[in-house]
C-alpha cells in the first residue's frame, strides 16, 4: 500500500496506450461499497474471495495494465494466475515512506489499530517472499511516478 500502484499504473497504461484496471476500484464498483466498507461490513475473507474472482475475470483479457492490492499475491492461485498471464512488477517503498504516503490510514483497513509501524512491518514481512517472485521489483521511495514508469518500460522490451 502507498507505493504508487494506481498512479504508476494509470500513467504506464497511458504511455503504452492500453486499458488501465485498478482491481480495488473494480471490486468497489461491483460491490457498490468502498474497500474499507467491504472489510468492515463483510470481512477480509469475503473481500479476498471477491478479489480472487475479480482478478480471474480481469485477466481473461490481454494487453492491459492492472494495479492489484498488495495482498493479492498471498493467495497461491492468484500468484500463479498473475505469473502465467502477466508481466508482474512489484512496487515497494520503505516503511517511513509508506507511513507518510498512507496519511492517517483511515481509508486503509489493513492499517487499523494503534501501532501502524508494527502493522506495516508485519505486512511487509508476511508478503516479502511473494513480492520477490515478481519479474521486476522497484523501490519507489525516492522516485517520481514518471521515473517508475520509465523503469518498467525499460524492462518490458521492444515488443510492448
Amino acid at each position: 500500500m502507498a507505493v504508487g500502484k494506481s498512479a504508476v499504473g494509470r500513467r504506464l497504461a497511458r504511455r503504452l496506450k492500453r486499458r488501465f484496471v485498478d482491481l480495488d476500484k473494480a471490486i468497489e464498483k461491483a460491490e457498490g461499497l468502498k474497500i474499507r466498507e467491504i472489510f468492515s461490513e463483510k470481512g477480509e475473507l469475503y473481500f479476498r474471495q471477491r478479489e480472487k474472482e475479480t482478478l480471474a475475470e480481469v485477466l481473461r483479457e490481454n494487453g492491459q495494465v492492472i494495479a492489484t492490492g498488495g495482498g493479492v499475491v498471498m493467495d497461491e492461485g492468484n500468484l500463479r494466475l498473475l505469473q502465467e498471464k502477466s508481466f508482474v512488477v512489484c512496487l515497494g517503498a520503505t516503511r517511513e515512506v509508506i507511513l507518510r504516503r498512507a496519511g492517517t490510514g483511515k481509508q486503509r483497513p489493513l492499517l487499523k489499530g494503534n501501532d501502524r509501524v508494527k502493522r506495516i512491518d508485519d505486512l511487509l514481512r508476511q508478503r516479502q517472499k511473494r513480492y520477490e517472485t515478481a519479474q521486476v521489483v522497484i523501490d519507489t521511495s525516492d522516485l517520481t511516478v514518471d521515473d517508475v514508469v520509465e523503469k518498467i518500460i525499460g524492462h518490458l522490451g521492444p515488443e510492448t
